[in-house]
């Protein structure tokens, strides 16, 4: 498969640039259709010469480890972007109380690397999943807390391949409940996170074990499945009605199925493919469940899980 759209005097890329990759196992839904192409930097350098040899007119998206993402099933256009690999995994501790992580870091590698350093107040993020740039889409958080609390700096290559940085003293970023305002094809590939204080080791550590168990018992993660769908109401509204998950089991909708797609029977605010899913099927259960919820309670939920790509025509 060829990708027209491309300028034929493209220069090499040191990472690998893959036309036609599909795009499912890339998710954790494992859905939905190929990409025209796949590009996997080396590093930042391999990014900024690439998005500035790249003609403007093709579309680029920013793919991180597709935990909180539906693939259409008629695939992305354009080229979409994942930092993957040891480079982009990479964390180191500052000082006592920062850490600077490339943007492909697991959110929970980035917990573990805090609690190794004695850094307290980042164990929240053992509970996100993904990785730390895709956690910026939706100022990601969980036990009360969000990034947006621990986040000092980020850094990224625009669309045009120049660098840009947010925060500490540079360009000031808007994060709000499960939203930022970055522009969608910004690359995030740094982040730079502050922790609250010390403590020893071994006690962070097991606090960040005691919250994984917690979250393997409440959330269905040995399934095929994603984040949150929906985010949580806003006030005002009585505390049933503050809750996705409350809201969605009131409707009815607990083992709901649409195709190869079923509401959890687990966590009613997670969908899961139970092994013949398709994208299509996830996103109608989804459109289902918001339609029962508002009927029964008058709210109207919004997606937490972000939905992209071409629908597929039959």
């Amino acid at each position: 498969m060829t990708l027209p759209t491309l300028p034929p005097d493209l220069p090499e890329v040191r990472g690998k640039l893959i036309p036609g990759a599909e795009l499912a196992p890339y998710t954790w839904f494992r859905v939905g259709g190929p990409a025209d192409a796949l590009f996997l930097p080396a590093d930042e350098e391999d990014l900024a010469a690439f998005l500035k040899a790249l003609d403007p007119a093709v579309p680029v998206t920013p793919l991180g480890v597709g935990s909180n993402l539906i693939v259409r099933d008629g695939g992305i256009p354009g080229i979409v972007i994942r930092l993957m690999g040891k480079y982009w995994g990479e964390i180191e501790a500052t000082d006592g109380l920062t850490l600077s992580a490339r943007a492909g870091a697991l959110d929970l590698a980035a917990a573990r690397a805090a609690a190794a350093n004695g850094i307290t107040g980042l164990e929240f993020l053992s509970g996100i999943p993904g990785s730390l740039g895709g956690a910026t889409r939706t100022n990601a958080g969980c036990y009360g807390r969000e990034l947006k609390d621990v986040l000092v700096r980020l850094e990224g290559i625009t669309r045009a391949g120049a660098r840009q940085v947010y925060g500490d003293g540079h360009a000031p970023v808007a994060f709000s409940y499960r939203h930022t305002d970055l522009p969608s094809d910004f690359i995030v590939t740094r982040l730079v996170l502050r922790g609250t204080g010390t403590g020893e080791p071994d006690k962070i550590a097991a606090a960040i074990t005691a919250l994984q168990a917690r979250r393997a018992e409440t959330q269905p993660i040995k399934e095929k499945t994603s984040g949150s769908t929906f985010a949580n109401p806003d006030p005002p509204g009585t505390p049933d009605q503050r809750s996705a998950w409350k809201l969605i089991d009131a409707a009815g909708c607990r083992g709901l199925k649409v195709g190869g797609a079923q509401v959890s029977p687990l966590h009613c605010n997670f969908l899961i493919n139970t092994g013949e899913a398709t994208a299509a099927d996830l996103e109608a259960l989804g459109e289902l469940v918001r339609a029962r919820v508002l009927e029964t309670s008058g709210v109207e939920l919004r997606w937490e899980v972000r939905r992209m790509g071409r629908v597929q025509r039959v």
